[in-house]
């Protein structure tokens, strides 16, 4: 029985090996090859009588085994016979590169046009792939310095086939997707690169834009608060860069636009190729909430702050109970009864004094809703915290009166509440591109989910050089007080040791509780997670975080986005010793951060030693700026200061050191300003680069960056995005993750955490000890992979009952573009389609194909009829009797034959003869097709007369229409104009009420489960009845509005009344 266990020196404080007692480990040493390190006391449990027979394996024999394993599982997976195919193409760019290599710039970019000519002439993108993926490593060598490895032309190649490629952290995802990008550009539809925000769209296009442009192709950018003339001609580029949620807000906005003018997208196809970067975090993470465009409803707003000082008064679990699995609160009787009394009303149902709604929703914004963790407060603002990325969303608000709950007992203005306009999921949104890929670090614990949802497979490419990060055992704890007192030692020793640290965190409370700790020690360090004072650091923060003795505590924020490069970043290292050498005299609206006394952990950072040769050039440049800015007036804001050493650092980048110089030389009379900074960068840069690369080494040897999760996340993709940011590109490093069993998971889920309590007491008799260990590690993954499960679930009942929306959508949007940007012809054809089936409403109603027509109710037809029509109908049909239309339908049926063209029922007054020409009389044909060709229509002896019934009341109706606006004497073209607003504004007023409705319903059919009732089932029923009655709605509404404004003249600003 062993009786010692190894761990790591580098992760345990040196009073450790003083105050054994302390810290004892539950380490089997079974899971246990680190033979180098020190050993501590092993906790035992004696084995049962029975099992004492047992044969011991070395720890190197069991290592060499589980290597076996692994290496057998390689070698047998699909993932690694779908990687070896793809050397295939690997080979083949190689092949190409010494050709492409010898091409001067002009040959190489004139490459596009060849490819597009090769395309036109019938070649396939699968004829030119690896040609184009040479063109294109060659211009990233040429242009951004970087060229692309073997795994990334297999990363690039999976992109291209509509599949996921998993890369881990520092493997050049940004890079890759250059490659799929530029080959599905050269078919001239458009291709969107996808990110999670405004920041990483910005500097791809900015970055990777230099190689497309080079190539020839346009590039194109959608930023937040882009005017619609931007976004249009940023979308006709061949690529654009754009985030998820400026995407899908521009779909929905299009599919809201009342001219043809306002749509900014590429219609009538939009959709044709999108790469999304992080895309686990676009369609999983993002996929439970659906963007929403709102209009504003000030009604109830009073109602807010009193259910708010209502739920203050009401106790937990006497007068409501809560469950945090689904963030749900169900009244007690008692808390109803307390609740009516309050409120002076005898029900809090009443749907004429509905107080529901209003007093739930302030017990969920009390219960469920924390400040500083799910949302915090800035100018007298709520704003929502995502919790899967840390950052702030100032756009985005919950819905169904949530959010004005919170206001309310935050004590903030109430702003209005939201009524649904339009909707979309992001799931039903990157389902309408016809070729989907994406990119991420973390999506094969979700393969299953790709495949069901959206029918992505997940490639794994494999690194470019073997990852030997080491992830240290989970570290379980009783309690969150003995969690965070060892997560400060843990940071407190790697400081010491001058390894640079990063901190993960689940909420803003924890980091600045994590950094109170460390202030009492007196250790420096950088927080970064949602308050303004951080976020605004946040790019640079992270960057140099990789730094000797940078400690950053960090919410999710720091998961993604920016490479931590262990000795610092040296380009924004060097742009940081720019700005703070340039701005003072540029501008004197340098903004103070506000970030708690010490800004960061700068005092323990190793200085930059800037050349002699640079601190010449920066004074140069900082005395040329101070000239610009006193000489020439010029009065800059610090965005627009900053802006202008941005694009003088682009500059450096794009042209050549002699040209930059010429520059210089050429424009000594006007202060060459752009210049002179230009090549101030590229000096400052080369001293950074050996700076960062010395630091670098050093921060190697020490065992690199050390990271530590302070909890499980409901995902383990999130943790392994976590452990991502250690062990970059070959580089060592070193993860831990400890959890207490108070953490808000195990609440959450109420998992059982009883045994692990008892086992922790049993082992070590102080509950802020940790335990590890294999068994451990196993139970705690069991309830995280539980957790994942759960919102599986969740997100798989919201596609599921999103897809019956979508389909909706589909037709309903289809039918708004068709409108906006037909011709005038097409937007007739849908007035007369209106026309003719709103006449079929009104006969299917009082007819029976299988009886007499003298059983049918011919006097409600020509009432209805005739109320529908109004004045535009002539005196002749005003006197038509039920007695003349049944003789009429009577001896049509003995007729022989009868003449569609100008058809009209025996002994009534015929049609106006407005179907002249060869296209009215096409169109009265077409429908009189669609009559004969309907199988909604009942089969029956008397169904003939009921199509000509139809026939003849839809072309009186629709030819007195066209009467009457030819006697109004407007010209054609005012005539469609009003149609078209007609037609769109009928539609998209009972298309918001369809989405309200559906909204309430999806709600409601979850009642009907306790009856034994699919919901799912039920929604589709209810929901296709709802759906058919929006439509058959919007075509009445559209017709009695046209003929009430032909027939009355009202003005235009009566139409929709």
């Amino acid at each position: 029985m062993a009786t010692a266990a190894s761990t790591n020196t580098a992760l345990l404080p040196p009073q450790f090996g003083q105050q054994q007692q302390r810290r004892p480990l539950f380490t089997p040493f079974l899971f246990n090859n680190n033979k180098s390190a020190a050993t501590y006391p092993l906790l035992v449990f004696p084995s049962p009588s029975n099992t004492r027979r047992h044969v011991t394996l070395s720890a190197s024999l069991l290592e060499r085994a589980n290597e076996v394993r692994k290496s057998w599982s390689g070698i047998s997976s699909l993932n690694n016979w779908v990687v070896k195919d793809y050397y295939r193409l690997v080979n083949s760019v190689n092949s190409f590169e010494p050709q492409i290599h010898d091409l001067s710039d002009e040959q190489l970019s004139a490459k596009t046009v060849e490819f597009r000519r090769r395309l036109r002439e019938g070649e396939t993108l699968a004829h030119i792939q690896a040609e184009a993926f040479a063109v294109v490593r060659e211009a990233a060598k040429r242009k951004l310095g970087m060229r692309h490895f073997d795994v990334q032309i297999i990363g690039g190649a999976v992109l291209h086939d509509g599949a996921i490629a998993e890369m881990k952290t520092g493997e050049g995802k940004t890079l890759v997707s250059t490659l799929a990008a530029y080959l599905n550009a050269l078919t001239g539809e458009g291709v969107h690169v996808v990110t999670v925000n405004d920041y990483l769209a910005q500097r791809d296009a900015e970055w990777m834009g230099r190689v497309h442009r080079f190539l020839g192709l346009s590039v194109g950018l959608i930023q937040r608060g882009m005017k619609s003339k931007e976004r249009r001609s940023n979308y006709r580029c061949d690529i654009t860069y754009t985030n998820n949620s400026e995407l899908g807000f521009d779909y929905l906005r299009d599919n809201l636009a009342t001219n043809h003018e306002q749509l900014v997208m590429r219609w009538p196809k939009p959709f044709h190729f999108a790469i999304v970067d992080e895309v686990d975090s676009v369609l999983i993470d993002e996929g439970r909430n659906p963007l929403l465009i709102s209009g504003e409803d000030n009604e109830d707003a009073a109602r807010y702050p009193v259910a708010s000082r209502l739920a203050e008064l009401l106790i937990k679990g006497l007068h409501y109970s809560i469950e945090l699995k689904d963030n749900s609160v169900e009244l007690t009787e008692e808390g109803i009864a307390l609740a009516e009394l309050a409120l002076e009303t005898s029900d809090l149902w009443d749907e004429k004094d509905p107080w529901a709604r209003f007093v739930m929703n302030a017990l969920k914004a009390k219960e469920f809703y924390k400040r500083d963790v799910q949302y915090i407060v800035r100018n007298g603002k709520a704003l929502i915290i995502n919790e899967l990325t840390g950052r702030v969303e100032e756009k985005r608000r919950w819905s169904e009166g949530i959010h004005q709950a919170v206001e309310a007992k935050e004590g903030l203005k109430i702003q209005a509440d939201s009524v649904v306009v339009a909707q979309i999921t992001y799931q039903s949104l990157f389902k309408l591109y016809p070729k989907l890929s994406g990119m991420t670090g973390t999506a094969k614990t979700e393969e299953k989910e790709f495949l069901k949802m959206f029918q992505i497979p997940v490639i794994e490419v494999p690194t470019n050089l073997p990852n030997i990060r080491n992830d240290l055992p989970i570290q379980a704890f009783a309690t969150a007080r003995g969690k965070w007192e060892y997560a400060r030692e843990e940071v407190e020793f790697m400081f010491r040791l001058g390894r640079p640290v990063l901190v993960g965190t689940t909420s803003v409370e924890n980091s600045e509780y994590l950094s109170d700790l460390l202030k009492e020690r007196k250790i420096p360090h950088n927080v970064l997670n949602a308050r303004p004072k951080y976020a605004a650091r946040e790019a640079d923060t992270v960057a140099q975080a990789g730094r000797k003795y940078a400690i950053t505590i960090s919410t999710n924020m720091a998961g993604r986005g920016t490479d931590i490069i262990l000795g610092g970043n040296p380009k924004m290292l060097a742009k940081e010793i720019l700005e703070e050498s340039i701005l003072p005299f540029l501008t004197q609206h340098v903004p103070e951060v506000d970030v708690d006394g010490e800004p960061n952990s700068q005092k323990v950072l190793s200085k930059i030693k800037v050349g002699p040769s640079s601190l010449a050039l920066l004074s140069k440049a900082a005395l040329m700026a101070k000239h610009v800015s006193k000489n020439e007036s010029k009065k800059w804001s610090y965005q627009e200061a900053k802006s202008m050493i941005s694009e003088s650092i682009e500059l450096s980048q794009s042209v050549e050191i002699k040209e930059l110089q010429k520059q210089a030389d050429e424009q000594s009379e006007f202060y060459p300003l752009g210049p002179s900074i230009a090549l101030t960068y590229v000096s400052v840069l080369e001293d950074c680069v050996s700076h960062c690369l010395n630091e670098g080494l050093e921060v190697k040897r020490l065992g690199g960056l050390h990271v530590i999760g302070t909890s499980l996340h409901e995902s383990r993709r999130i943790d392994n995005q976590l452990r991502g940011r250690s062990g970059r590109q070959g580089d060592p490093g070193s993860t831990r993750f400890m959890v207490s069993l108070q953490d808000e998971m195990f609440q959450k889920f109420n998992f059982d955490t009883e045994w692990a309590v008892k086992l922790i007491s049993r082992i070590t008799n102080n509950e802020d000890i940790p335990i590890e260990g294999h068994g451990i590690v196993k139970q705690l993954l069991g309830l995280q992979i539980n957790a994942e499960k759960y919102f599986f679930g969740i997100r798989k009942s919201l596609v599921e009952f999103d897809e019956v929306l979508e389909v909706q959508r589909k037709h309903v949007y289809d039918l708004r573009q068709l409108i906006l940007t037909g011709d005038f012809e097409s937007c007739s054809e849908h007035i007369f389609k209106y026309m003719q089936a709103v006449v079929d409403d009104v006969i299917f109603k009082s007819v029976n194909p299988q009886k007499h027509p003298s059983n049918w109710c011919l006097d409600k037809i020509l009432k209805e009829f005739k109320d529908l029509a109004g004045e535009i109908l002539d005196d002749s049909f005003a006197g038509i009797t039920e007695e003349a239309l049944l003789n009429s339908l009577v001896q049509l049926r003995k007729l022989q034959s009868v003449s569609i063209d100008n058809f009209s029922l025996p002994n009534l007054p015929p049609t106006p003869n407005i179907f002249r020409g060869i296209r009215g009389k096409t169109s009265s044909f077409r429908r009189w097709l669609a009559i004969c060709s309907d199988d909604s229509t009942k089969h029956g002896k008397y169904r003939e007369m009921v199509n000509f019934l139809r026939k003849y009341l839809g072309d009186f109706l629709i030819a007195s229409y066209l009467d009457v606006i030819q006697e109004s004497g407007y010209d054609a073209v005012y005539v469609k104009e009003i149609e078209r607003a007609v037609l769109l504004k009928t539609l998209d007023c009972f298309w918001r009420d369809h989405l309200i409705n559906m909204n309430r319903l999806s709600s409601a059919v979850n009642v009907r489960s306790f009856g034994h009732r699919n919901p799912l089932e039920e929604y589709k029923i209810d929901g296709c009845k709802f759906f058919i009655s929006m439509l058959s709605a919007t075509r009445r509404l559209t017709v009695e509005c046209l003929l009430r404004y032909w027939s009355s003249r009202m003005e235009s600003q009566e139409l929709y009344i």
